[in-house]
């Protein structure tokens, strides 16, 4: 017996939804991430572009004299300087977003086209302002570090032993571990073996693992190669003698220190173009401001026998 066919009664949702208005979000990118590491520096404005880090030829020279009651000559002294210093340049991060003006005239509702394109442009820039930051051969946290201040994990995943030597090497007000997520969790795993959990604390709203009270900060920009990365403990601030950001201030088109956004005008396509630029770089004061784990691995487990 042949089926039936049913008759509809109703307004069906494919047509009904054809006089509804859809909610609609802006633009997402995977690719943008937190990017913890510039909220934690201190940012120095860097007025010509050029910042110059003056310091101490020989500190220990210097003579100072704890004078018991007695009449002893007093020592003389004075601090020498480095006759060349070391000057940082700022390092720029440009683009130019190109929109043409029919799309911008008429698709810009609910959500401006050049706002939108302008906001996914900086977010991209301003990642990969964190990657200079840290990998930028020139001025970055990896390629600032002295030999002095690197060591070497002892048997390949991030123990507890391996931050401590890590620590001694940055003991003066360190500020904060940063590493890659997988580096953190390969740490937190020793940590669980051996019944130390680290403790967390809270920044940003966010929960961070710590250990001796300094957070572990997570950076997919400390790259993991063949398994391995790296652990960069680094302390901050110009008062500290510690890393600092260098920015320009005062651009025109400004949008936030160091970034501007500038109207480059509309050609004969009809494309209306803009520039942005970020300029910015790094300075580690003194050597002992940071230093570096290397070859840590980040694929080691365990297995747990419960009884």
């Amino acid at each position: 017996m042949a089926e039936e066919i049913k008759k509809q009664t109703a307004l069906g949702d494919v047509a009904a939804r054809q006089l509804a208005i859809a909610t609609r979000t802006v633009p997402q990118m995977i690719t943008i991430t937190p990017r913890w590491l510039t909220h934690l520096l201190s940012w120095i404005p860097v007025e010509s572009g050029v910042y110059r880090l003056n310091k101490v030829k020989d500190a220990n020279s210097v003579e100072v004299d704890c004078s018991a009651r007695d009449e002893r000559v007093l020592p003389e002294t004075y601090v020498d300087y480095i006759e060349n210093p070391r000057e940082y340049n700022l390092s720029a991060v440009n683009t130019v977003l190109d929109v043409h003006t029919r799309v911008s005239d008429l698709y810009s509702k609910p959500y401006n086209q050049i706002s939108e394109q302008l906001r996914l442009i900086i977010e991209t820039i301003k990642e990969r302002q964190e990657s200079e930051l840290i990998n930028n051969k020139e001025y970055g946290l990896l390629h600032s570090i002295v030999p002095s201040q690197r060591i070497t994990t002892r048997t390949g995943a991030p123990t507890p032993d391996d931050l401590d030597e890590l620590i001694t090497k940055v003991w003066k007000e360190p500020g904060f571990f940063l590493t890659h997520p997988l580096a953190i969790a390969a740490f937190g795993r020793e940590c669980t073996r051996r019944g130390v959990p680290p403790p967390t604390t809270s920044l940003f709203g966010s929960q961070f693992l710590t250990w001796r009270g300094i957070p572990l900060i997570p950076s997919d920009k400390v790259f993991v190669e063949n398994g391995k990365s790296k652990i960069i403990l680094l302390r901050t601030g110009e008062i500290r003698q510690g890393v600092v950001g260098l920015y320009q201030p005062g651009l025109p088109g400004e949008q936030s220190p160091g970034l501007s956004v500038r109207f480059m005008g509309i050609n004969h396509q009809a494309i209306a173009s803009y520039l942005v630029s970020l300029y910015c770089s790094l300075a580690v004061l003194v050597d002992d401001a940071i230093a570096v784990l290397d070859e840590v691995e980040t694929g080691k487990y365990h297995e747990y026998n419960f009884k």
